[in-house]
């Protein structure tokens, strides 16, 4: 039996090309990444943030929160699918269409089990690289988010207060995450913890 070829090089049309079997693929640097469906807990955190942060976004007419499946590039011949991102207007309009999208302002990614390694690694990475100005790992089971910028070496670690200022000309977006994590785990609902 020979072994698996560990060294290939896969291509985004090859990617593109793959059956809609419930998986999620991306591409980084030729590296298949290949993750099942999230986490119910992984949605309930994804669309807390969204709650939170789409308001804040359109009053200020920074671009799109959108979320995963996506179809993003991030300009680098990638294929990345972020939980929640945030793109900004290209030439004074909203994109129509992923390729479009210039590189997020922010990316957020909730972990799983199945995701750490890629998330904290080589998406981290390539986010980085890219140039995303913030990159948020939303911690569930550690009810904490790592905040990364370009340059950062280390992330900060936040759990008591998010704040995020894409626009200094604008007050900033504030959560508390006690209060988020609170909601994201169900606490205080009927049949919640």
């Amino acid at each position: 039996m020979g072994m698996p070829d560990l060294a290939r090089r896969w291509t985004r049309e090859e990617v593109v090309a793959l059956p809609d079997d419930g998986n999620r693929y991306e591409l980084i640097n030729g590296e298949l990444l290949v993750t099942p469906a999230p986490r119910w807990i992984h949605q309930e955190a994804v669309l807390a943030l969204y709650r939170r942060i789409y308001p804040y976004v359109t009053r200020h007419r920074l671009g799109r929160v959108m979320v995963s499946p996506a179809d993003l590039d991030l300009k680098r011949g990638q294929w990345v699918q972020p939980d929640l991102f945030v793109v900004a207007p290209v030439g004074g309009r909203m994109p129509r269409d992923w390729s479009e999208c210039d590189v997020p302002i922010l990316i957020a990614e909730a972990l799983s089990p199945s995701t750490a390694r890629y998330v904290r690694g080589i998406k981290r990475r390539e986010y980085q690289d890219a140039g995303v100005a913030d990159y948020w790992i939303v911690d569930v089971d550690g009810r904490v988010i790592e905040h990364w910028r370009p340059l950062d070496e280390r992330p900060a670690i936040l759990d008591a207060v998010l704040e995020w200022r894409p626009n200094p000309a604008v007050e900033p977006f504030v959560i508390g995450l006690r209060e988020y994590f609170a909601e994201v785990w169900g606490e205080g609902e009927p049949g919640g913890g």
